[in-house]
């Protein structure tokens, strides 16, 4: 039996298949995984129910296994409080800002050959939707 912090067997062999550069999209409850993301990415839901499994959680267990070189949200509005940005930022490693993407740019990265992984989450929250960058392995 696996003993570590992701049992979800589909998501463990596609995380093994990612390789640097390659990316990993959080989706949100309301993104459209189908018509917004790559192709031939693997798809895994995790969106059981609103709020579960948040985006935060994946993103937190995500970051036991990959380096990331870089994080994109889709830009949200000046006045909008959010939230869930700020646990992104705390999640990630020190110094690496979350670059904000507009809506048509974010969806051209989701869609690139470069997104291999796209994770639908229970995330309820505005402007959750997280791009991952997978980094080299340090050595």
């Amino acid at each position: 039996m696996i003993k570590t912090d992701i049992i979800h067997p589909p998501l463990l062999q596609a995380l093994a298949q990612c390789g640097h550069k390659s990316n990993i999209l959080i989706a949100d409850a309301n993104y459209a995984c189908i018509n917004n993301a790559a192709e031939n990415a693997t798809r895994i839901y995790l969106n059981f129910a609103p709020g579960t499994v948040s985006s935060v959680l994946i993103l937190e267990k995500l970051l036991q296994y990959i380096n990331v070189e870089r994080a994109v949200c889709m830009a949200w509005p000046d006045d909008f409080n959010n939230t869930i940005a700020a646990e992104y930022q705390a999640l990630l490693p020190a110094g690496m800002d979350i670059e904000q993407r507009e809506r048509a740019d974010f969806y051209a990265l989701a869609k690139s050959p470069d997104t291999h992984l796209v994770i639908a989450s229970g995330e309820t929250r505005r402007f959750a939707n997280l791009l991952l960058t997978v980094a080299p392995v340090i050595v």
